[in-house]
């Protein structure tokens, strides 16, 4: 094992741990190819990230990142979903794509890898569905640098204003400690595929529903992909919830990109942000009841 490696825990960590991670690491890479080595480099320097930034899952931190994550990549899922069938839309209205360029196809290639990682990780493939959908987004962003912003964009900071929330998001669920990542709601393989083509089977209709007469905003085209990854991300997601704060940091990102989509804007935001207060105050108050009840029992 690279010592690198076990350098990035902290001290006292490393000289109470240390041994045990480089058998456990030697094990798993044992007679192993180079992609099983950097998927197990991967999850050491994840866990040493976790650790540094006190987010395992015996700090607070931890417990919160454990709550938000599912959201975090619904809300990841749902956005990536929006602007494919957004693309397809146009693209069917106004007979050509959206992007002609190599660069283009490129990064609706990435949105699609991002929206299949979300599934695969809100199914209950969470390590290997959210690592892809951050890499994905990585790449969009990458994409974005060099085909799109140049032009649109004037300075290093705008680029950084744009392109830094959607990738922080997708990088949000990477730091959920390991033992407390979200249960596996599809546990078959069979089901794990059926899911894997009806997703984007699902996004192709959302995106052609314009053809055929019976139009949709793209509002209400943005609340239906959203509310199929909430269904996706089911009722142990929602469960987890049990303060207005953690109400808030969950509904944060949906805002976010809502903002990125185009569309949570000026007019609609301050609607947005009452819903969002006046949901976390009924949580808050279901919680306290909840409790009180429990107490009374």
């Amino acid at each position: 094992m690279n010592p690198r490696l076990l350098r990035l825990y902290p001290a006292g960590f490393r000289r109470a741990f240390g041994d045990e991670i480089a058998e456990a690491y030697r094990e798993a890479t044992e007679d192993a190819g180079p992609v099983t080595r950097l998927w197990e480099a991967g999850d050491i320097v994840a866990h040493a990230l976790r650790l540094r930034l006190g987010v395992g899952s015996a700090h607070r931190g931890g417990r919160l990142f454990a709550v938000t994550a599912p959201f975090a990549l619904a809300a990841t899922g749902a956005h990536a979903a929006f602007l494919l069938a957004s693309a397809l839309n146009r693209a069917y209205v106004t007979g050509r794509p959206a992007f002609e360029s190599p660069l283009g196809y490129a990064i609706h290639g990435f949105c699609l890898l991002t929206f299949l990682g979300t599934v695969v990780a809100l199914s209950g493939r969470f390590a290997v569905g959210a690592r892809t959908a951050f890499a994905a987004a990585a790449g969009t962003a990458v994409c974005l640098v060099i085909s799109v912003l140049p032009g649109a964009l004037d300075t290093p900071l705008e680029h950084v204003a744009y392109l830094a929330p959607p990738l922080v998001i997708a990088a949000l669920p990477l730091l959920c400690p390991a033992d407390l990542r979200p249960p596996g709601r599809i546990r078959t393989t069979t089901g794990l595929v059926a899911l894997m083509l009806w997703a984007p089977l699902t996004v192709v209709l959302l995106g052609l529903i314009d053809a055929s007469g019976l139009g949709m905003m793209p509002m209400w085209r943005c609340a239906v992909t959203v509310a199929a990854a909430l269904a996706l991300a089911g009722r142990p997601a929602l469960s987890g919830i049990r303060t207005a704060g953690q109400f808030a940091l969950a509904a944060a990102p949906f805002l976010v990109l809502g903002h990125f989509a185009g569309v949570v804007g000026e007019d609609t935001a301050l609607p947005c942000l009452a819903l969002l207060a006046s949901t976390a105050s009924a949580v808050r108050l279901w919680c306290r009841r909840r409790s009180d009840t429990a107490g009374h029992a």
